[in-house]
């Protein structure tokens, strides 16, 4: 019997993966993308296709850990001071959406001939916008760092906090409901805040406390289990507070954006996302309940239709307060659908008595519908949509290009690279997003177009795929990581090159796998050593010595912090301090700094001055 049941639980597996093999290609070829190629795969062999699965909703719970990790992946990426200047966006612009959603699709439920009771929870729960398509889709589009895809973020964020008050207001709401104590729901509350604030000050001063000490121990395992322990415990911290788990790992990786471990979290968590994202969308396909459908297919046509549009609609006229027409339009058909808290508010409902069990059906189908239907708005938008357009005079958008080489960004450094490259007759392709500066290089023959490579769609259209080399030479460190884990995610085979910024920039390259990567100011900064030793009255071999020893350190020093953080391998520097000093009786009046402002960048950590002139 354990034999037969450990079979069985293969063939689960295999199928899983076999589903997901062959359908998300396919969907991508023809450019529906990966997501409803997911979803494809679990109708098919979910409960009302093959039958491998007969339990989705099983699934399902434990492919939310993928939108779990998703969401810390995001925290990492956005720093406390990135959040608290998203304040007005999340309280405000959040708040506006999801109020004036819920108002409308309440009175169209209403309409629909259902209780106000009833109409407010269908509508509630559909403003729940799916945090897992919309983040999927933003991420594919290198749009999550953009302004417009930080509104996004801090609507999903805001959503996430709403959930709180919501599934109170249906246990107030339900029949018998009032009986429920004020005192009872405030508990509910305080628990709710108690498990934000115990988890702000656990983040701030014990994470980084943690992971120093397990970075000592140089067993990369236990880093791995410490990063799954982190976003894992998290999550549980706020879902036994009664608020979402997404939110509880967004929180602790937002505490953790600024650590010295940011890039290895990211690098140990990776993995384990991108398989139970997967995962979690094949589950939301095994889940739609075709018998319901099949059985009132007009009524779910004509509630996915009206609920999509209805919130569409309200989306759109939202974000035209502070948005143009074509952002409006682009928020309001991503952000169109129906999300996974709805599956939580409707079973609230349905065990407090406000929906029976047909109409819970119902309302899932909807929501479930709505989910695979964004892709393919997402699709019709592409085909229909006005193409951004440039009239400057000289400023041509980057479209079908076909160099051997893709060089993105063309400031003093790609200018530089480009040279070798033009001399030697290769092909080289150049985009940058700076208007000026390209309108500047034609002035000295150089044509460059218009493009922001940090976005997969320009990617495709600047001929990446087709490239025999990508050089990334990009002025911010953060923008060349994240083309680089682009690259390496949709066109893996193609070398990548890469300038960094400073020592934790060329450690986030490394971690992102790019073929070559150098710091910028280190080979002039060498040569300079080396010119001022020998004005000193070195000798020219004692100086190729002297520099090869720097090099020979600095290389290893790199090694060390790749498995460990930016203060490993601290030895191997050479200060100018000849002997270690007793500390002062008095503490000093201001800070001082641990090396000279020139050393800074090779510490990995940027001067003011450098980030002028850098």
């Amino acid at each position: 019997m354990a034999a037969e049941a450990s079979t069985s639980d293969l063939v689960q597996v295999v199928a899983l993966l076999t589903a997901a093999v062959f359908a998300v290609p396919v969907f991508r070829r023809i450019g529906l993308g990966s997501i409803l190629g997911y979803l494809a795969a679990g109708l098919a062999i979910g409960p009302f296709g093959l039958r491998i699965f007969s339990d989705a909703e099983a699934i399902l719970h434990v492919a939310e850990l993928g939108v779990v990790m998703f969401l810390f992946i995001i925290g990492l990426e956005m720093q406390p001071s990135r959040l608290l200047g998203l304040k007005r966006e999340i309280f405000g612009l959040g708040a506006l959406q999801v109020g004036f959603c819920a108002l409308l699709l309440t009175g169209a439920g209403v309409a629909a001939e259902f209780s106000p009771v009833q109409s407010f929870v269908a509508g509630a729960g559909f403003v729940m916008t799916s945090t897992a398509i919309v983040m999927q889709i933003l991420e594919e589009r290198g749009d999550i760092a953009a302004p417009k895809g930080q509104r996004m973020v801090a609507i999903l964020l805001f959503e996430d906090l709403a959930i709180v008050p919501l599934l109170a207001l249906v246990v107030f709401l339900a029949p018998g409901g009032e009986e429920t104590s004020v005192a009872t729901r405030l508990v509910d509350v305080g628990i709710g805040v108690g498990s934000i604030v115990g988890l702000l000050v656990a983040g701030r001063y014990l994470l980084d406390p943690l992971f120093k000490i397990l970075a000592d121990s140089r067993a990369r395992e236990v880093m791995t289990a410490a990063a799954l322990l982190v976003v894992l415990g998290s999550a549980l911290a706020m879902q036994l507070g009664g608020l979402s788990m997404a939110m509880g790992a967004f929180l602790a990786g937002v505490l953790l954006s600024e650590s010295t471990f940011r890039h290895q979290l990211e690098a140990d968590v990776e993995p384990f996302r991108g398989i139970l994202l997967g995962l979690f969308f094949m589950a939301v396909g095994m889940s739609l309940d075709l018998s319901v459908v099949a059985s009132n297919w007009r009524l779910v046509i004509v509630y996915v239709v009206a609920a999509m549009l209805t919130k569409a609609v309200g989306i759109y006229l939202v974000a035209r307060i502070r948005s143009g027409h074509r952002e409006a339009i682009e928020r309001a058909v991503i952000m169109a659908q129906g999300g996974e808290f709805a599956f939580v508010l409707y079973a609230s409902a349905l065990a407090v008595g406000i929906i029976d069990q047909q109409t819970s059906a119902m309302f899932t189908a909807v929501i479930v519908v709505s989910m695979m239907l964004t892709p393919l708005a997402m699709a019709v938008l592409r085909r229909f949509a006005p193409k951004d357009e440039l009239t400057l005079e000289g400023v041509d958008v980057a479209s079908n290009l076909t160099g051997s080489v893709l060089l993105i960004g063309f400031g003093r450094f790609g200018q530089i690279v480009s040279q070798p490259l033009l001399l030697r007759g290769v092909d080289v392709t150049i985009i940058d997003n700076d208007v000026g500066m390209i309108q500047a290089a034609a002035d000295f023959g150089f044509k460059v177009y218009y493009g922001d490579g940090s976005r997969l769609d320009i990617l495709h259209a600047a001929g990446a795929g087709r490239a025999r080399a990508v050089l990334l030479c990009v002025d911010k460190a953060e923008t060349a990581v994240r083309i680089a884990e682009l690259m390496k995610a949709e066109f893996p085979l193609v070398p990548v090159m890469a300038r960094a910024y400073d020592r934790g920039a060329a450690i986030g390259l490394i971690h992102a796998d790019v073929a070559f990567q150098i710091r910028e100011t280190v080979e002039s900064a060498l040569v300079f050593g080396g010119v001022t030793l020998q004005r000193l009255g070195v000798t020219a071999a004692e100086v190729a010595a002297i520099m090869e020893d720097v090099r020979r350190r600095d290389a290893e020093r790199l090694e060390l912090q790749i498995a460990g953080d930016i203060q490993a391998g601290r030895r191997l520097m050479k200060g100018n301090i000849p002997e270690p000093t007793p500390a002062p009786l008095t503490p000093p009046r201001r800070p001082g700094r641990a090396m000279n402002e020139e050393t800074a960048g090779m510490l990995g950590r940027p001067t003011d001055a450098e980030q002028v002139d850098g």
